[in-house]
């Protein structure tokens, strides 16, 4: 694999030897984080695993679930966890999208002869960090909700026509509440997509739920430390791109995705479910197979392989596709989950293209 990096760029391994020692580099790291971000939050493991997929991958994360269970903690505590800017909003309905991407304001600076002078500066907003938390982010309206699309996608921000880049690594993670709750406004499709996972939180189990309290009502406190800086992150990064796809299985990651599409006119429904035909009003794009297979090849390197499995695929398939997904009004009607439609094609769709 050709890369613009010099041949003895550490950040770019070519000899097995070197890429083994990156391998292993990016465990210890993946592992690191984890047992920093264990010392704040219990349990929910599956859900730091998702984030932390969302991390190594390059993409963004989405977080839902009841008020209270722990959403923002797990945020802030990975926030400690690693040596990056950091930077929180709070979404409210009155938030203006000027307040996150920032505006421009008249300076007054004194020039020559004692003349005040004025011009025209760019504040910056507080997504110009790289890592941002944007909490409740469907409690603010629409028009300020559309104010990351393009911080997303193209990772800087337009202001006045002149586009400001965002620093590297940039990764948003947010929290929603379930949209039955008062004061929510639901995502664009469009920003839906912008997220490399949707992750639902759930609630604490009984035992998690008795460390929870011993946590917080006793007189001990927990310090999490910095394990993983910028230049690192990125270097694991690129090693993630390089985990091998084989045909066969990035197939079936592509038919995962076609059978998420209803037959109509935009598709032939070829690999669709009669469940999929009956519920669903618009499927998965393509960023989801995308997402699919980034997220399996996050998989494969911690489990020690060097390409991705049919199995990393499956794991990872429900939180990148389950927001992606339009029900219709049947759906909606009959209570029918984009979960559960997921389940189906997974459980009915053959590992064999030929199958």
């Amino acid at each position: 694999m050709t890369t613009p990096h010099a041949p003895n760029d550490p950040s770019d391994p070519r000899t097995p030897e070197q890429v083994q020692a990156a391998a292993d580099a990016f465990r210890r790291d993946y592992a690191a984080i984890r047992d920093q971000i264990a010392r704040a939050v219990v349990g929910q493991a599956a859900i730091v695993d998702g984030v932390l997929i969302c991390l190594f991958a390059g993409g963004h994360a989405l977080l839902e679930g009841v008020p209270g269970i722990g959403k923002t903690l797990l945020i802030r505590s990975l926030s400690r966890a690693v040596h990056l800017d950091f930077s929180r909003i709070q979404f409210t309905p009155d938030l203006m999208p000027a307040d996150i991407a920032g505006t421009t304001v008249v300076v007054e600076a004194e020039g020559e002869g004692g003349r005040v002078q004025r011009e025209f500066r760019f504040q910056r907003g507080p997504v110009f960090a790289q890592i941002v938390l944007a909490d409740e982010i469907n409690r603010a309206t629409p028009k300020t909700q559309s104010a990351l699309l393009e911080a997303m996608q193209e990772r800087s921000v337009t202001v006045q026509g002149t586009t400001h880049p965002l620093p590297e690594p940039f990764f948003v993670m947010a929290t929603q509440n379930p949209l039955e709750q008062e004061g929510t406004y639901p995502l664009p499709e469009a920003q839906l997509d912008r997220f490399f996972f949707k992750l639902q939180v759930g609630y604490a189990k009984r035992e998690d739920m008795h460390e929870i309290l011993k946590r917080t009502t006793g007189g001990e406190s927990s310090t999490i430390e910095p394990v993983l800086d910028a230049e690192r992150l990125l270097a694991h990064q690129r090693l993630v791109r390089r985990v091998e796809a084989a045909p066969t299985v990035v197939d079936y990651a592509v038919r995962c995705v076609l059978a998420t599409h209803p037959k109509g006119p935009d598709s032939d429904g070829a690999f669709a479910t009669p469940q999929v035909n009956q519920f669903v009003r618009v499927g998965a794009s393509p960023r989801a197979a995308q997402a699919i297979t980034l997220g399996a090849k996050v998989l494969a390197l911690m489990d020690g392989r060097a390409s991705i499995s049919i199995d990393d695929v499956r794991k990872v398939a429900t939180p990148a596709l389950r927001h992606r997904i339009i029900m219709n009004f049947e759906a909606e009607a009959e209570g029918v989950r984009p979960d559960s439609v997921i389940r189906n094609i997974l459980e009915t769709l053959p590992r064999d293209a030929a199958g």
